[in-house]
């Protein structure tokens, strides 16, 4: 070969490289010169979440994180405790609230050609941020609207007595009404396009520890914390004092003679009625 075309790909301080390594180098040269694809290292395709193995993690989650809510009952003091039926109630609300959002975040994680573990985990972290912040304004803002209007059967928490399935209809689509708002504002918060730059699974290259992470390890520490917060903005806030002023009437009323009232441990202080006049 002859020598003007060695010094074309010979590297400086090597002028007698064999002519062999000269042919060889220019295809070296250039696979090092291009990138590799990013394709390689994704680990989670599009339909992941809704595989077999992604609907068992997703079906586990459901269940570890919602104990979470069994536990906070069982550590209500004992004159605090919600009966079976009301807590039942209250956290129904918010299991279905969080079934639409769950859905909503792997419907969107698959419209793109991004990686939609990282999509959705991205989604989820918002959810629980930004989104707690949503959900918290919106269950104050109706509340307020249902005590200017006096709607009895749609304060959250307030089921009647006895308790009317229509008040946890209504209360259950004022929640999800509130969901629906809350994760409408997420999207438009990921329609910046800087979100598309956060990809932080991206390093992961096995598919089911990636799905495992997504679906079950940081959802369970999360939700656990949501589903407390959550609990407490949706169960009835003055059900404690009404018992405790229920239970000193009923102690006072043991030595005088004065008219007492007792309020109905139903969830209304209009149902109040005399216990007894002298």
């Amino acid at each position: 070969m002859p020598a003007g075309g060695l010094s074309l790909v010979s590297r400086p301080g090597e002028p007698g490289a064999p002519a062999l390594l000269s042919a060889v180098s220019p295809p070296n040269t250039s696979a090092a010169l291009s990138p590799t694809p990013r394709t390689n290292i994704r680990g989670c395709e599009n339909g992941a979440l809704m595989d077999s193995f992604g609907i068992f993690l997703q079906g586990l989650l459901a269940i570890v994180a919602f104990s979470t809510l069994m536990l906070k009952r069982f550590r209500e003091p004992k004159h605090e405790r919600r009966p079976w039926k009301i807590w039942f109630l209250d956290t129904s609300k918010q299991a279905i609230g969080m079934l639409f959002i769950h859905f909503a975040n792997v419907y969107l994680s698959d419209l793109t050609e991004e990686d939609p573990c990282s999509l959705y985990l991205v989604n989820f972290l918002l959810d629980a941020t930004v989104g707690m912040l949503v959900i918290y304004g919106g269950v104050r803002a109706i509340s307020a609207l249902v005590e200017w209007w006096q709607w009895d059967r749609l304060r959250f928490g307030e089921y009647g007595e006895p308790v009317q399935c229509t008040a946890w209809v209504g209360q259950c689509a004022l929640y999800i009404l509130i969901m629906m708002v809350e994760k409408i504002f997420i999207i438009l918060l990921l329609l910046i396009p800087q979100w598309k730059k956060l990809t932080p699974l991206n390093p992961i290259s096995n598919p089911d520890l990636e799905l495992a992470i997504v679906m079950l390890i940081v959802p369970f520490f999360v939700n656990a914390l949501m589903f407390w917060v959550v609990d407490n903005f949706l169960m009835k806030k003055s059900r404690t004092k009404a018992k405790l002023e229920e239970r000193e009437g009923g102690d006072d009323s043991r030595g005088n003679s004065k008219v007492r009232y007792r309020r109905a441990l139903s969830h209304d202080d209009s149902e109040s009625e005399p216990i007894n006049r002298g």
